[in-house]
């Protein structure tokens, strides 16, 4: 197995997992330039951020999860994600369903990156660089530097909404966290439309269930 294979197959476990998703909410930067853009500097002062809460001795695994999930959820747009995730099956979902769906997604997101709060073991991670994208979009690169992790490569696509740049896809060795969780739902959506993923997505959630089928 190549290196950049396993380092993917330990951020998307069952490739199912967001744990790479939130990694780099996990662990210290270590910027390799200035950031460029209002972008970057987004994605830096949340990993500082993060890094007073991990460094809290105040705060137990259950309150640093808890502050680190607030956090992360200010970052990423969960709204632009799930409406990305479903794609063309969005405008099926009623409003209703649609804010559901948005709750009960980060909901499912969240269950998978508690276990790493708790080996947070000095990593660091390497901001080098960033590129424009479509629609004003900018994609912040990073790189791990040390733990079981070393090398991976995370990088953010990043979307200014409202005056406030937040992440609405991640990728991690290549592999995006919109597409992954696309191709996942697509046939539960065929089979069984909104309201199956919904009830899929309850049932997982409340028995703290990451895998997806």
């Amino acid at each position: 197995m190549s290196t950049t294979r396993a380092a993917t197959d330990r951020a998307w476990p069952c490739a199912a997992g967001v744990l790479a998703a939130l990694l780099l909410l996990c662990v210290p930067a270590l910027a390799a330039e200035e950031p460029s853009s209002g972008a970057s500097e987004r994605i830096s002062a949340t990993v500082d951020e993060v890094l007073g809460v991990l460094n809290d001795p105040a705060l137990d695994s259950g309150g640093r999860r808890q502050r680190i999930e607030s956090i992360a959820y200010e970052l990423f747009d969960f709204g632009t994600v799930s409406r990305l995730v479903v794609a063309k099956h969005w405008k099926r979902f009623s409003p209703e369903q649609q804010g559901e769906l948005v709750q009960q997604f980060k909901a499912y997101l969240s269950h998978s990156y508690g276990e790493r709060i708790d080996r947070y073991n000095q990593e660091q991670v390497e901001l080098v660089g960033e590129r424009p994208e479509q629609r004003g979009d900018v994609t912040v690169f990073t790189r791990v530097l040390g733990g079981q992790y070393e090398g991976a490569e995370v990088d953010y696509r990043m979307r200014e909404i409202e005056g406030r740049w937040r992440a609405i896809d991640v990728k991690v060795e290549g592999v995006s966290l919109v597409l992954n969780y696309r191709d996942q739902f697509k046939s539960i959506l065929g089979r069984k439309g909104p309201a199956g993923l919904l009830d899929a997505l309850r049932k997982k959630n409340a028995a703290g269930d990451v895998s997806t089928g």
